[in-house]
């Protein structure tokens, strides 16, 4: 008798249930799957010491109970950002800085920063994404020729012939239309 015939494969013994409510991940380790439960069980067996608040897994509560001591443990090496209460939002902030994009759409060249951007976390977020291989452009301003992908950018297009500047800096009297203006004024 093989080697290769004593082989039995963890995941065939380890499976979660598939119901229409769960996920179908398989796993290799029963503490795994035992962890990977706790959110679907409803069961939220770690609480807050501060306020009482409970949470299905230790690093959710770890990361809530931040709020109450205000502790930011990660910080930035390239810029003098504030420190970040989780290491995840260290390294999309980091991203900033090294241009790196790991997740690409699997219809177009597309780099996301966050594979949540990527997996379109609504219907309306994948269906904005859509309109980008397909060109359809819904919003359409009334008083010129122009049309956009999304509502809020027309909302901005507007603002060119309403002379509307909503965003100001609060160290002088210079008022923008659009807020990423404001941001760059800022830090100059």
């Amino acid at each position: 008798m093989s080697s290769m015939a004593l082989y039995i494969n963890p995941l065939q013994y380890i499976k979660k249930p598939t119901t229409a409510n769960k996920c179908d991940i398989v796993f290799a380790q029963k503490h795994f799957y035992v962890t990977h439960q706790k959110p679907h069980t409803g069961v939220k067996a770690y609480q807050c010491n501060q306020c009482g608040k409970n949470f299905a897994k230790k690093s959710h509560l770890v990361y809530y109970q931040r709020t109450h001591t205000g502790e930011k443990p990660y910080q930035c090496d390239h810029c003098d950002k504030t420190n970040f209460a989780s290491k995840s939002h260290l390294v999309y902030h980091q991203r900033t800085h090294t241009g790196e994009k790991p997740y690409q759409c699997d219809h177009c060249d597309k780099t996301f920063t966050q594979k949540q951007t990527l997996a379109f976390t609504t219907k309306q977020h994948c269906v904005r994404h859509q309109r980008t291989h397909t060109g359809h452009k819904p919003y359409k301003c009334s008083q010129c020729d122009k049309a956009f992908t999304q509502k809020s950018y027309l909302i901005i297009h507007k603002r060119i012939h309403t002379g509307d500047k909503p965003y100001q800096c609060n160290k002088c009297d210079k008022a923008f239309s659009q807020k990423n203006n404001l941001v760059v004024h800022q830090t100059t």
